[in-house]
C-alpha cells in the first residue's frame, strides 16, 4: 500500500501550526465554537464563561496537536493507497484533513486516490465557508472566509503541478 510509512515533515508540520495559530487558552473561533491549542475543537458553541477562565498549557496544546495529527494522517494513509504522493502533497493533505476532519475530507482524498490533481484542487478551494454559531450555539448561514480561502491556496498548491 503505498502512503503507508509516511509521516507529516517537519516543514509541514509547522506550516500546519502557522495555519492554525497557538492560543495558549481557550476562545470562541471565527465560527463561534470553543476551540483551545492550535485549532483544538472543545465543543461545538461558545465556550463558558469557566472555559474562558481555564488556562492551558503547552503540554496540553502539544498532546492535543500530535493526536489530531495522528488522526489526520491515519486518514490520508487509509484513504490515498493507490497513488504515490510527494511530501509536500501529503503534508497538504493532513493539514487540510486536520482542518476540515475526516467526513470533510473524504471527497479531496478520493480524488487524491485516483490521482485527479484537479479536483483535489477545486474540492480544497470549496471548503472556504464557515458556518459561525450564535450565543446559544445554533449554527448560523455560511460565510466565506478569506483566511480559509488564502489556506486552501497554500494547501492546494502542491497539487499544481507547477
Amino acid at each position: 500500500m503505498v502512503n503507508e510509512n509516511m509521516r507529516i515533515s517537519t516543514v509541514g508540520l509547522l506550516a500546519l501550526r502557522q495555519r492554525e495559530g497557538v492560543a495558549l487558552r481557550y476562545y470562541n473561533d471565527v465560527a463561534n465554537n470553543c476551540t483551545f491549542g492550535i485549532g483544538g475543537l472543545a465543543h461545538m458553541g461558545p465556550c463558558t464563561d469557566e472555559e474562558l477562565r481555564r488556562p492551558v498549557n503547552e503540554q496540553q496544546v502539544n498532546a492535543q496537536l500530535a493526536h489530531h495529527v495522528q488522526t489526520a494522517e491515519q486518514t490520508v494513509r487509509r484513504r490515498v493507497t493507490q497513488q504515490q504522493l510527494s511530501q509536500e502533497q501529503y503534508d497538504a493533505l493532513v493539514s487540510f484533513t486536520f482542518n476540515v476532519g475526516a467526513g470533510g475530507a473524504r471527497q479531496t482524498l478520493d480524488a487524491a486516490n485516483r490521482g485527479a490533481n484537479n479536483d483535489v484542487i477545486n474540492h480544497m478551494n470549496q471548503n472556504i465557508y464557515i458556518h459561525p454559531r450564535d450565543s446559544a450555539g445554533r449554527r448560523q448561514r455560511a460565510i466565506r472566509s478569506q483566511g480559509l480561502v488564502n489556506r486552501r491556496r497554500e494547501e492546494s498548491a502542491p497539487f499544481s503541478g507547477q
